[in-house]
């Protein structure tokens, strides 16, 4: 494993931030270069979901992914422990293991893997998943392939941290824009009530706001129906005409 090499691929993950940002591209990229650059066997990712589990999201090849998932289905494994504690969680001989996970230790030597490696993807106190490395020989991970790891998690979880942050602002920037748009819709559809009943604007709002209410309309979406005309303004005359001060009254 050659610094240069190292050096490229934090560059290329880096890269996969600034242009058009496809999370599924940039995870299987970082799983290809785990295996490439760490001298390990195979690589998997899991990922917290929005109900907080994980689920795995790529993997290097076949077996581990089988691995992973059952992993998941039996609700034990490095990875979980990994994930539930936020520090490294490593077994140099899951021959041995069966004492501290006694389902995911046997499924593993029967799928080829002797040692595991799992470190979370962590930044500062969340963390948001785990990704493991697996070897078909037993014994430590060299500590220079431990340091390299971590430095590749470590940009790899602030990538997608950066990633959901910029979805988290485009989603409000569009909450925004659906209420500044709303706002010029309610404005046209009370200056509407205004002319049609001679009324201020104080009082053309507050009949736009109770019918909406009373008939449990959004208030947005009755007054875009009076706009394009798709709703008349002659059920509004009840509200109207009682307690509402007309203009130059």
């Amino acid at each position: 494993m050659s610094d240069e090499r190292l050096l490229d691929t934090i560059v290329e993950l880096a890269d996969t931030l600034i242009d058009d940002f496809e999370v599924m591209d940039f995870l299987h990229l970082l799983v290809d270069r785990c295996v490439e650059l760490l001298g390990v066997d195979a690589v998997g990712i899991l990922l917290e979901d929005r109900r907080g589990r994980l689920q795995l999201v790529a993997a290097s090849d076949e077996q581990v992914k089988l691995l992973e998932l059952f992993l998941l289905q039996n609700d034990e494994g490095p990875c979980l422990d990994a994930f539930a504690c936020g520090v490294v969680m490593s077994h140099p001989d899951l021959s041995t293991a069966q004492a501290r996970w006694p389902r995911f230790a046997p499924a593993a030597v029967l799928g080829g893997f002797a040692a595991v490696d799992a470190f979370p993807m962590r930044l500062r106190t969340e963390v948001i998943g785990v990704l493991s490395l697996f070897r078909a020989h037993p014994g430590d991970l060299d500590p220079r392939a431990g340091r390299m790891t971590q430095a590749l998690v470590d940009v790899a979880t602030i990538g997608l941290l950066h990633e959901r942050s910029i979805r988290s602002k485009e989603v409000l920037t569009e909450q925004l824009q659906a209420a500044l748009s709303s706002r010029v819709i309610i404005e046209q559809a009370k200056g509407l009530i205004a002319e049609r009943f001679n009324l201020d604007m104080a009082d053309a709002f507050a009949a736009l706001r109770n019918y909406a209410r009373r008939h449990s309309i959004r208030l947005g979406t009755y007054a875009q129906s009076i706009v394009t005309g798709e709703r008349g303004t002659d059920d509004l005359m009840p509200e109207t005409s009682s307690g509402m001060q007309r203009r130059g009254d």
